[in-house]
């Protein structure tokens, strides 16, 4: 199974950015982490501040791969482009955050993805990507 991890805006902060509502890890740690855990599940990831590159990436997988884990950061509640892009798709995503978007500012509360996912995982932390794998393979 392949399954590509794209990840959206400031996430390559993730250790030193607000800690209190992100954690203390960086991504590349936890990914390393997820590889070592499934590795029959072929995993990639890409991570981006730049809008267009997550739409090309999300294009460049998104017939060729079994399943896309994507949290657009704050692009979720912004961006028509991504949440088209997903749906232009074939290949199924699931939509992750870290933090529970619900109790926090109010128009994180929106997301242009969500109608175009097979799901939402939201507010477990790290876990969230772990959820969303697990989901994948469960389905296998």
């Amino acid at each position: 199974m392949k399954i590509i991890i794209i990840n959206g805006p400031n996430l390559n902060l993730l250790g030193k950015r607000e800690p209190e509502v992100y954690g203390n890890q960086n991504f590349e740690a936890y990914f390393a982490s997820l590889q070592e855990k499934f590795p029959q599940t072929e995993l990639t990831y890409f991570q981006s501040n730049i809008e267009g590159e997550l739409i090309d990436k999300i294009q460049q997988y998104g017939f060729s791969f079994d399943g896309i884990i994507l949290n657009a950061a704050a692009y979720t509640h912004t961006s028509v482009g991504i949440g088209d892009a997903v749906k232009a798709i074939t290949t199924p995503v699931i939509e992750v955050h870290i933090s529970n978007t619900f109790a926090r500012e109010t128009f994180r509360h929106h997301s242009f993805i969500s109608p175009n996912t097979k799901g939402i995982i939201i507010g477990f932390g790290l876990q969230s990507y772990e959820l969303a794998l697990l989901s994948f393979l469960k389905n296998d």
